[in-house]
């Protein structure tokens, strides 16, 4: 047992370790401090390493490992195969290293950020969130996790579970009742859509309600259509998605044909109805992967803007910055 004292009380105010003055375990130390099962170390890990190294063999080769003549063999043995600091150690069982210098080296557990997907009208006193499960091979057929994607689908749902958890205001603003909406969420980008058109449904109850248009899009409609009864159900006849309110749903799935579809495919097949709201003042929400998909995005909507107004190329893009100055170009990208 040993006692944590911050040296910044406001700075770790949101840590459930730091907050809390009394003992602590070690075991628990780690599990909720250091990210030993994620993590890959660095370089200068393996050379402390071989510092605290028993076997002559292992210290051999922590030190090839630390040097610049094995930098490639590193490199292939540990941040392509996306070795864990845990893993490393079950590999050097001699090395014996002193707990304050894993302390140290050991990179911290970084906090995992979700988007909201469900709207608090809908659900008082409920956070709806959706979590697609992380796993690929390695280059040595090795399978990999993700950790708390994977520890989330783990857990049993008739069990209750301590998870310490915080709020932050996300960089999508919630749009007015009276504001069109043009929705592009890909994959789990969908997420905070489905609590956007959750209060939208809502909101028509009691009076009426700006056009939607959501591009949606997944590999296969058969294995990763999320919310797929949700989504259809309201483009039913008045439902927020419908035609009949002005709104829309398309799907793009990317693997279901030879050639693949995206959604920036499916906005530019609904150029008329794009460029309609956006006359009309709506704003462009965006979310989801933050590789090639937002810069995609971008590129389809500048592209309908120059076909449906017949203004310049370099019209078309002012007219899309000014769009994002006016606050109606909203990104929440991750990677």
């Amino acid at each position: 047992m040993f006692q944590v004292q911050p040296n910044d009380i406001q700075k770790c105010s949101d840590s459930s370790i730091n907050s809390s003055r009394d003992p602590i375990k070690i075991r628990t130390f780690v599990e909720l401090t250091m990210d030993v099962a994620s993590a890959s170390p660095r370089r200068y890990f393996f050379e402390v390493m071989s510092f605290f190294a028993i076997a002559e063999h292992e210290k051999e080769r922590l030190q090839y490992f630390a040097s610049p003549e094995g930098r490639d063999d590193l490199y292939q043995y540990n941040q392509k195969e996306r070795r864990t600091v845990l893993e490393v150690l079950e590999d050097f069982p001699s090395v014996q290293m002193p707990f304050e210098w894993l302390v140290q080296l050991v990179p911290p557990l970084k906090t995992r950020s979700f988007s909201i997907a469900s709207s608090l009208s809908a659900h008082p006193n409920q956070v709806h969130l959706t979590v697609s499960i992380v796993s690929w091979m390695t280059p040595f057929k090795r399978k990999r996790c993700g950790l708390c994607s994977t520890w989330l689908a783990g857990l049993d749902p008739q069990k209750k579970v301590h998870i310490p958890v915080w709020f932050y205001r996300g960089s999508l603003p919630p749009p007015p009742t009276s504001l069109p909406l043009i929705l592009i969420g890909p994959g789990t980008g969908c997420a905070p859509f489905h609590g956007f058109v959750e209060e939208r449904a809502v909101q028509s109850v009691s009076g009426p309600t700006a056009p939607v248009l959501f591009f949606f899009g997944c590999r296969n409609e058969a294995s990763d259509f999320l919310y797929r009864d949700f989504w259809l159900f309201h483009t039913q006849s008045s439902g927020v998605l419908s035609e009949e309110k002005g709104g829309g749903f398309f799907v793009a799935f990317s693997r279901d044909q030879p050639q693949k579809v995206y959604v920036q495919h499916k906005m530019k097949e609904e150029s008329q109805r794009i460029w309609s709201l956006l006359s009309a003042g709506a704003a462009v929400y965006i979310a989801g992967s933050s590789t090639k998909m937002p810069a995609d995005v971008s590129s389809a909507l500048e592209e309908i803007i120059l076909k449906e107004s017949g203004i310049p190329k370099e019209s078309a893009a002012r007219w899309l910055r000014l769009l994002e100055k006016d606050g109606r170009y909203n990104v929440e990208a991750w990677s």
